[in-house]
């Protein structure tokens, strides 16, 4: 299912034996595009502490009646886990611990979206026994995790087109499944009546951070032509079919399967030798 990244903010966040505090940020790797860590703000129970809790302990996701997401985790567990200091960076040695903490794979370094997995749900503990020795990991800042509403901000990153600065962006819309940003939804009010439009990460040339700026390979004439996005009606496969087919750029769908193709293929090539 694809959500929005506002619409979970401030979400009540609940262990298995209690409340914990609720959602504030989310972190992404700004090379996949994929959320790696909701950023929990736990209040008095751990105060001046950043917690950080990994898509792999994420149970399940509540908007109907209330805004909720469930942890598979126990209030010691996190409380007990590496702790990170709140105004620097995450750094790949503190991912390091964290990981072998709770006994999770490495997500960097393997094949797929998360490491040797596709998404946090095929996760499975029995088949990843702990290491006799820690895992070594390079040390330093990861200069590739970036806080979402840093970016969406209370103006936004502004967004660049070939041609024209235009609108900015307000919000992501990500996959809970495998945790990917499917989309950026880019506000080009000024550009009536067609007032926003989404952007998948796949169209971005570059992020300017400094800048402030998301710098896109399509003009703004493409852009204002594109299928309109409302916010308050779902995305459906049907729109999502017209919007690439608007771009002329193939489905993330179809990659996904022609990646999964590939890997079966190698699979079955090393099992003839």
């Amino acid at each position: 299912m694809l959500r929005k990244t506002k619409e979970l903010r401030h979400a009540k966040l609940s262990a298995r034996d209690g409340k914990i505090g609720h959602l504030e940020d989310f972190y992404f790797d700004d090379q996949t595009w994929t959320m790696r860590y909701l950023a929990a703000d736990t209040g008095d129970w751990l105060p001046q502490r950043k917690v950080l809790i990994s898509p792999f302990a994420v149970a399940a996701i509540h908007l109907e009646r209330h805004k909720a997401i469930e942890v598979n985790l126990t209030k010691k567990q996190i409380k007990d886990s590496p702790s990170i200091e709140t105004h620097k960076p995450v750094s790949r040695q503190f991912e390091a611990e964290y990981f072998q903490y709770y006994g999770w794979p490495y997500y960097w370094p393997g094949p797929l979206l998360w490491g040797p997995l596709e998404a946090p749900g095929a996760f499975i503990p029995s088949a990843f026994p702990p290491e006799p020795h820690p895992r070594q990991a390079p040390e330093g800042p990861d200069a590739h995790l970036r806080s979402v509403f840093e970016i969406i901000g209370f103006n936004g990153y502004q967004v660049q087109a070939l041609d024209e600065v235009f609108g900015h962006i307000e919000e992501f819309i990500f996959d809970d499944q495998t945790w990917s940003i499917r989309y950026l939804v880019a506000d080009r009010r000024h550009w009536l009546p067609a007032k926003r439009a989404l952007l998948a990460p796949q169209w971005i040339s570059w992020v300017s951070w400094p800048e402030a700026r998301v710098y896109i390979d399509l003009d703004k004439e493409t852009v204002r032509r594109a299928p309109e996005y409302e916010p308050s009606k779902p995305i459906t496969r049907e729109y999502e079919e017209k919007l690439f087919t608007h771009y002329t750029r193939q489905p993330y769908w179809e990659m996904q399967g022609a990646s999964k193709s590939s890997q079966e293929k190698q699979k079955a090539e090393r099992g003839n030798f």
